[in-house]
């Protein structure tokens, strides 16, 4: 696994802090963009990550209701996705900026004229939204997350911390277009390791709850909650129901153990939507997303939470702990 917290990703194509006030050399309109994020306005993390998109954007001199508007539209919710994204295209912003597959999905049924910049978005050639990383086409372009491969890494660190694992649940938010892209992988990294996997596809809180009360029935079981709207939005129950069940877990973000979960595998979304705002501040001066391409994570971060890990009655193996970025206690 690549490890590091810091510099987890290269910007390519001569991405260069603009000064501020460049702003005013090039234009005194006024510019406006669009931002739908799949998560509730409340939720703490969905903050961060809109003021990490608002601190690049301002020190690329872009300060919202000075020479920018960014209208704002929030929901974990496919259906009120869909009717956000119609109503920020409504808007004609100059750009709308999406902060996940499922939102990205909902704007680009909305609109293929408006120029979109994303993050958080996994495998976006595989996921048929863009043609390629170098030459993406169309109207949509930034920093993709990584490849659906991942989720064998998953599975990977789950069976490493829990060797006793023989059974893994996998859930997904049924509403997320992109989920179905991890399974063959995941599925293949469940056979070489000699992990049954279990899959179930989820659409509400009430289902997350009967689904892994019952897969922890029987004994041995793991849980790898892919990411998506619905579980970022449930985290709470998911992380305290495999507590409950005593189901050694693996997510893809970091906030799932800074919350009680075990341990996470992936990017640091926060600086993700941070640099995002270079491509923000270049589209809205003219450049296309075509030209611009498509940027991946290079680098990413293992954190465990060692309380959680003490509830379950798991130690740790040296060799995890040996290239760990971040443990909570």
């Amino acid at each position: 696994m690549g490890i590091g917290r810091r510099g987890f990703i290269t910007l390519l194509g001569g991405v260069v802090a603009s000064p501020a006030g460049a702003f005013a050399q090039t234009t005194d309109r006024v510019r406006r963009l669009g931002v739908l994020l799949t998560s509730s306005e409340s939720d703490a993390e969905g903050q961060a990550r809109v003021a990490g998109l608002r601190q690049g954007l301002q020190a690329l001199g872009w300060i919202d209701g000075r020479n920018i508007t960014i209208d704002y539209r929030w929901s974990a919710d496919a259906d009120r996705m869909r009717a956000y994204a119609a109503e920020l295209v409504a808007l004609n912003p100059d750009a709308i900026f999406v902060g996940s597959s499922a939102g990205l999905a909902a704007v680009q049924r909305a609109t293929r004229t408006i120029l979109n910049v994303f993050a958080q978005v996994s495998d976006p050639v595989g996921g048929g939204f863009v043609a390629s990383l170098a030459h993406p086409g169309g109207n949509i372009t930034r920093f993709a997350l990584y490849e659906f491969a991942i989720s064998a890494k998953w599975l990977e660190l789950l069976k490493q911390i829990a060797p006793s694992v023989t059974r893994a649940a996998i859930i997904y938010d049924s509403a997320n277009p992109q989920a179905p892209g991890y399974l063959p992988m995941i599925g293949a990294a469940g056979r070489s390791l000699g992990v049954e996997i279990f899959i179930s596809p989820i659409h509400d809180a009430a289902e997350i709850e009967r689904v892994i009360g019952a897969f922890a029935a029987e004994p041995n079981g793991g849980l790898i909650p892919l990411p998506g709207p619905l579980i970022t939005e449930q985290r709470d129950l998911i992380i305290s129901l495999a507590i409950r069940h005593r189901l050694p877990n693996v997510f893809a973000y970091r906030y799932y153990p800074a919350n009680g979960g075990l341990a996470s595998y992936g990017v640091d979304n926060i600086d993700l939507y941070r640099r995002a705002a270079s491509y923000v501040d270049r589209i809205i001066k003219g450049e296309k997303p075509a030209d611009l391409p498509v940027q991946e994570a290079t680098k990413f971060e293992l954190v465990i939470n060692l309380k959680t890990a003490k509830a379950l009655g798991l130690d740790i193996p040296n060799s995890v702990l040996a290239r760990t970025d971040e443990l909570i206690e």
